[in-house]
C-alpha cells in the first residue's frame, strides 16, 4: 500500500505542486570513504513559498529514492524526527559507489496538500589529501543520529575529540544510528536517546589513552560491570556522553597480507595413517535374511490362527453335554417356567374384553355416565358441571 502511494506521488506529485515547472536540480559531491550529509528544509524547496508564504511550523515530509528505482541506494539512508523538523540524507559511500546517481526527493505539505519535488545529482569521487588509516568509532549514548548530523554538533565533537587523540586532523567518516546496529527503542522518557555510533578517522597514529581504552584489560573490566581504563581527562563530557566500553579502534596502516591462493590438486587424498577405508567389499547373500525376515512372523501368525480356531471350534461343549450335567429337577422347573409363559402369550391375544371406561370420549370419571353417541361434541364443553 504504502508503495503504490509513492509511485502516485511519484507521477502525480509534480502536475499537482508544480504544474508546468521543470525540477529544481541541485548537483553536490559526496567523497568515498567521507561522511556525506544534505539538509532536507524548506530553504532546500523554495518553490514551496513561492506563491505564498510558507510559516517554518507547517508540518512538512519528505520522501527520497534513486531514479528509477522505488529505494535509495544501499550507502544513503534518511531520517526524519517528525513532520515539524528537517530531514537528514546521510551516508558514507564506497570505493563501488563511484559515479554519478541521482537522487529524486519530494516534499509534501501536510496542512495545503501542495508537493514539490527535486533532483539531487551526486557526483561520487576519491578524496584528496592523505589516507586516514587510524579509525575509531564511540558510542554516544545523549544524543539521536539527527541530532549530530548538523555541522555544528559535528566539528563541536571532532573538537572535543582532539582532546583525547594526538595531534593532527580529525574527519568525520561514519555516522550510524544505533537502531541501525540492533539498539532497543528507548523508554519515553525525558533524557534517553536512541544514541548514535560515530566514526572518525585521522593520519596520526592513536593516542596511549585510546589504546588503553580499547585495550583487554578494559574489555575484561566491562565484562564485570566495571568502568574501563581512562588514563587521560574526558574530554567530551559533559556536552557528549560516550560509551568507553563500546570503542573500538582499527589500524589500517600496516597492510594486510594477501591470503595464499589455493593449489588445485589431482583430486586423491594423501595417505593417512589413520583412515585406512577398505578397498574391496566382501559378496553376501541376503536371501537367508529375507527368508528368516518374512517366514518368521509368517509362521507364528499361522501358529496363532490355528490355536484361536481350536479353541473356539473344536472346544465346544455342545447342548447334549450341557443338559447331560444340569439336574433333572432343574430341568423341569425351566421347562414349567417356559411353557405357562408361552400360555400366558397365547390367552393374552386370543381375549376379548369390552375397551375401558376411561379411553371413550366424554366420560366422566366420578358418575360413570357417557354422552349420547348422537350428540355433537363439538357443542359440549370439555369440563362437564359437577353436581
Amino acid at each position: 500500500m504504502a508503495a503504490a502511494v509513492i509511485w502516485i506521488l511519484l507521477l502525480v506529485g509534480p502536475l499537482a505542486g508544480l504544474g508546468d515547472t521543470e525540477a529544481q536540480q541541485t548537483t553536490l559531491q559526496p567523497l568515498v570513504g567521507r561522511v556525506f550529509v544534505h539538509t532536507l528544509d524548506q530553504e532546500t524547496f523554495p518553490s514551496l513559498s513561492e506563491h505564498v508564504d510558507v510559516p517554518p511550523t507547517v508540518p512538512i515530509t519528505y520522501h527520497a529514492h534513486l531514479q528509477g528505482h522505488p529505494d535509495l541506494p544501499r550507502w544513503l539512508r534518511y531520517t526524519q524526527r517528525s513532520p515539524h523538523h528537517p530531514g537528514f540524507l546521510y551516508g558514507t559511500p564506497t570505493p563501488e559507489d563511484r559515479g554519478r546517481q541521482v537522487i529524486e526527493v519530494i516534499a509534501y505539505n501536510r496542512d495545503s496538500f501542495d508537493t514539490t519535488w527535486q533532483r539531487l545529482v551526486l557526483l561520487i569521487g576519491d578524496p584528496e589529501g592523505p589516507l586516514l588509516p587510524y579509525q575509531a568509532e564511540f558510542l554516544v549514548r545523549s544524543h539521536d543520529v539527527e541530532e549530530v548530523l548538523p555541522s555544528t554538533p559535528a566539528s563541536r565533537f571532532l573538537t572535543a575529540l582532539g582532546g583525547l587523540w594526538e595531534s593532527g586532523e580529525l574527519q568525520l567518516l561514519n555516522v550510524t544510528s544505533a537502531l541501525d546496529r540492533g539498539g532497543r527503542v528507548p523508554l519515553p522518557i525525558e533524557g534517553r536517546k536512541e544514541g548514535v555510533y560515530i566514526k572518525v578517522g585521522s593520519a596520526s597514529p592513536f593516542s596511549t589513552c585510546l589504546k588503553m581504552v580499547a585495550s583487554p584489560d578494559s574489555h575484561a573490566r566491562c565484562a564485570q560491570g566495571q568502568p574501563p581504563l581512562l588514563s587521560c581527562y574526558d574530554t567530551l563530557a559533559p556536552h557528549f556522553r560516550v560509551d568507553w566500553c563500546n570503542v573500538s579502534l582499527v589500524d589500517k596502516s600496516v597492510p594486510e597480507p594477501a591470503d595464499d591462493a589455493p593449489t588445485p590438486g589431482d583430486g586423491i587424498l594423501e595417505h593417512d595413517p589413520f583412515f585406512c577405508p577398505p578397498t574391496e567389499a566382501t559378496a553376501r547373500d541376503f536371501v537367508t535374511d529375507a527368508l528368516v525376515t518374512l517366514l518368521v512372523p509368517l509362521l507364528v501368525a499361522l501358529l496363532l490362527t490355528l490355536l484361536l480356531a481350536y479353541i473356539m471350534c473344536c472346544r465346544r461343549e455342545g447342548r447334549l453335554k450341557r443338559d447331560l450335567a444340569t439336574s433333572d429337577i432343574q430341568m423341569v422347573h425351566h421347562c414349567t417356567i417356559r411353557g405357562n409363559t408361552e400360555e400366558l402369550r397365547q390367552m393374552a391375544s386370543s381375549r376379548e374384553v369390552p375397551r375401558p371406561l376411561s379411553t371413550l370420549p366424554m366420560f366422566n370419571v366420578r358418575t360413570g355416565e357417557r354422552l349420547p353417541p348422537r350428540v355433537d361434541s363439538a357443542q359440549v364443553p370439555l369440563i362437564l358441571d359437577q353436581h
